[in-house]
């Protein structure tokens, strides 16, 4: 998007005011498909660092996620966790991972988080 969807980033900025983690989200950015729960930046970036201090060979760049984090303005980006980008009838990881996604790249989005199946 040229100019990122002023409701899209509301949304974001009251998942980061509240702290919340429970709002579900689906977006297409760059022709892929992302599902999965919104998460204050703070508290992925804190989530981001643990995973990889708990790495023997990526634990170097868990302090790159514990810089302080930018304040003022609306939100720039989204930050999904518990999130899987769509591929057919798979969800990427299966898991769910951690994703950063640039709110202008977004060209489409709705509420919720879509399933997928192996069946």
């Amino acid at each position: 998007m040229s100019k990122p969807d002023e409701l899209l980033v509301d949304v974001a900025a009251l998942v980061e005011s509240g702290h919340s983690n429970q709002m579900s989200l689906t977006v297409v950015a760059g022709g892929a498909v992302v599902t999965g729960r919104l998460a204050p930046e703070v508290v992925w970036r804190q989530r981001v660092s643990e995973v990889l201090a708990d790495s023997a060979s990526l634990s170097d760049f868990a302090a790159a996620f514990t810089a302080t984090t930018r304040t003022e303005g609306p939100p720039t980006h989204l930050h999904f966790h518990v999130a899987r980008i769509l591929q057919g009838a798979v969800g990427i990881p299966e898991t769910g991972g951690m994703y950063r996604v640039a709110i202008e790249d977004v060209s489409a989005w709705t509420m919720g988080d879509f399933s997928y199946s192996d069946h």
